[in-house]
């Protein structure tokens, strides 16, 4: 049985504007109603940051709840992924709104290079995000900027750490850390299947013009896909996406190109292992 591709939708990140791509949802409102068309493309987890008016990004509660609410309320059942990345706040500001129990939340388990700075994510920060992951039920997605982010979540993992087996993002293409090469995503793959299990689920994720490659290698290797707004503003050299429900359609052709079923958000929540989501029926086996 051909185990079907979670798509999830990255709607708005930290840095893109509307001066770069007017589709780029930045209100809360916006947010809702761009998650909501990219539900019914195809998309069953949304990752989720939060702006400021002035487009700022943010760590507001309050901001995420109103999203969360939202959400829950016009795509029942999709999975709600907060950020806790470092560019929307520091210290364990980036971890305020885990109290709201979101289905889900990224974890970066290591320090690299971004662009213009590094990214820190010190030893100290990372155990207590992950604490407050597990006091508040949230189910983490480990953002592999390396392979040595993948090794550390193993080693969260049998320490207890992360309750359940990890679900790791690969993230290529990002200047200055790891480059889009098909060698490395392979050995990603194996590393994963040799550290969480041949059956163990994992996405990938390529930014900017690299986005369409690692959603094909993804589909075609059998992993899950991201895309979104957050990490790619075109759809080619020559046009801007119009939305976020563009490029999920985009991964949706790709799924059918590679005879992959995309999942619904039943089908994605029993393949991660998550609770029912807010306003939802309980799940049934796949």
């Amino acid at each position: 049985m051909t185990t079907p591709c979670i798509i999830c939708v990255a709607i708005t990140g930290s840095l893109p504007t509307k001066a770069h791509n007017p589709a780029v949802p930045i209100s809360v409102s916006e947010q809702i109603e761009s998650t909501q068309e990219a539900f019914e493309a195809g998309a069953s987890i949304v990752h989720a940051h939060v702006r400021n008016p002035d487009e700022t990004p943010s760590s507001d509660p309050d901001k995420f709840a109103a999203l969360k609410e939202g959400v829950e309320k016009h795509c029942p059942g999709m999975i709600i992924q907060f950020s806790t990345g470092g560019r929307s706040g520091a210290g364990q500001a980036r971890g305020a709104m885990l109290r709201l129990r979101p289905d889900m939340a990224s974890l970066s388990v290591g320090s690299n290079n971004f662009p213009t700075r590094v990214y820190e994510n010190p030893p100290d920060l990372v155990d207590w995000l992950a604490a407050q992951m597990l006091a508040h039920g949230v189910t983490p997605e480990i953002e592999a900027f390396d392979l040595s982010h993948i090794l550390k979540a193993h080693q969260m993992w049998q320490a207890g750490q992360i309750a359940a087996r990890p679900y790791v993002q690969f993230v290529m293409g990002v200047k200055n850390a790891m480059p889009v090469d098909r060698a490395v995503f392979d050995f990603y793959i194996q590393t994963v299947q040799r550290l969480f299990g041949p059956d163990a689920p994992w996405c990938a994720a390529g930014i900017g013009a690299q986005q369409i490659a690692l959603n094909e290698w993804a589909v075609a290797a059998g992993g899950h896909a991201r895309t979104g707004l957050e990490d790619n503003l075109r759809l080619d050299r020559n046009s801007l996406a119009p939305s976020n429900a563009a490029l999920v359609r985009r991964v949706v052709e790709i799924c059918a190109r590679n005879a992959r079923p995309v999942a619904s958000w039943q089908e994605a929540r029993a393949l991660l292992g998550l609770r029912a989501g807010a306003n939802t029926p309980a799940l049934q086996p796949v």
